[in-house]
């Protein structure tokens, strides 16, 4: 029993890992502006809470589908991560847009739009029958602290890990998926 805690702890924690890379390569790339600490401290935090409330609403809906449909929600919630694993892989090679984040609303919106991936992975889950305590908490801090590393490591690594983060972020995702609709 032991090891099959410590074994989901460490599934959530990845797949937390492979949700906060599109924070932590879109932190790379605005990182290149100067942003005081103060700014990035409240970005990432912002950030971090929205990839706790979007999955909690996925989970929800989840959960109900998971109820109507049995078996299938698995599969369903399989299928679900291995397309946001595919779209975040190829989003890798799109050319970077410049955004500004000099208004409440505009950082507000930017949480959102970082955000959204999170709630189809927060729905399969809730298809799956994840911890949702867990899966909440790792994707808030991990998302949080990677926003923070990528403000913060910009100057000096985003030549090196802009696009590839997203890509490793896709495929971590797209396994998982592939783990469910086989399993």
């Amino acid at each position: 029993m032991g090891s099959h805690i410590i074994g989901e702890w460490l599934t959530l924690s990845i797949m937390a890992v492979a949700l906060g890379m599109d924070a932590f390569s879109v932190s790379l790339g605005l990182g290149m502006a100067y942003f005081r600490l103060k700014k990035i401290f409240f970005i990432g935090i912002l950030i971090g809470l929205f990839h706790v409330i979007m999955p909690s609403i996925g989970m929800v809906l989840g959960l109900f589908f998971s109820a109507k449909l049995g078996n299938i929600a698995a599969i369903i919630g399989g299928v679900l991560l291995i397309i946001l694993g595919i779209q975040m892989f190829l989003s890798s090679f799109s050319e970077e847009r410049e955004i500004k984040l000099s208004s409440r609303i505009s950082i507000l919106l930017f949480a959102l739009t970082v955000s959204l991936d999170s709630f189809s992975v927060g729905l399969s889950l809730g298809m799956t029958g994840s911890h949702t305590v867990i899966a909440l908490f790792l994707f808030g801090v991990i998302t949080t602290i990677l926003t923070w590393v990528g403000f913060i490591l910009a100057r000096k690594v985003s030549h090196l890990f802009g696009s590839y983060s997203e890509m490793l972020g896709g495929s971590v995702l797209f396994a998982f998926g592939l783990q469910l609709v086989f399993s």
